[in-house]
């Protein structure tokens, strides 16, 4: 009897990752300047790290007009995406002395803020399965 059960708890818990794996989120990227550096894409998981520290992050070569970058087996949630063009591939949004940035960026639901980066309850998106993020790369 207790190898049926566990049987069947291994069987339920192993199912119930099998559903998480199938999660996706497809970062479709409009409006690039042009072919020159990278594209940075960060995936948050909470205000607290929006911007700081990315649960799952992917760097991929700019193409001028549109990108896509897929991130497959996503836990369900909610999460917020930032994306950087990366002209000159050093790794961060460049800004003036002002603070203004001289590079690309957006961030999912096309949020923006009033004087910075928008807050993560206006870039969340809701991951429960598939879910496509389009957003508009925006240039100062």
């Amino acid at each position: 009897m207790k190898t049926i059960f566990w049987t069947a708890w291994v069987i339920m818990v192993l199912s119930h990752r099998g559903v998480d794996a199938q999660n996706s989120i497809q970062v479709i990227i409009d409006e690039v300047k042009n072919d020159q550096g990278a594209i940075i894409v960060g995936i948050f998981s909470d205000q607290e790290t929006f911007l700081k520290k990315p649960i799952i992050g992917k760097t991929v070569r700019a193409a001028a007009g549109q990108v896509v970058v897929l991130f497959d087996n996503v836990p369900a949630g909610e999460y917020a995406v930032s994306v950087i063009h990366d002209t000159n591939e050093n790794g961060k949004l460049d800004s003036n002395f002002f603070g203004i940035p001289t590079e690309g960026f957006g961030f999912s639901n096309d949020a923006m803020g009033m004087f910075g980066p928008p807050s993560f309850d206006k870039a969340r998106v809701a991951v429960s399965s598939s879910v496509v993020a389009t957003l508009k790369m925006k240039y100062m």
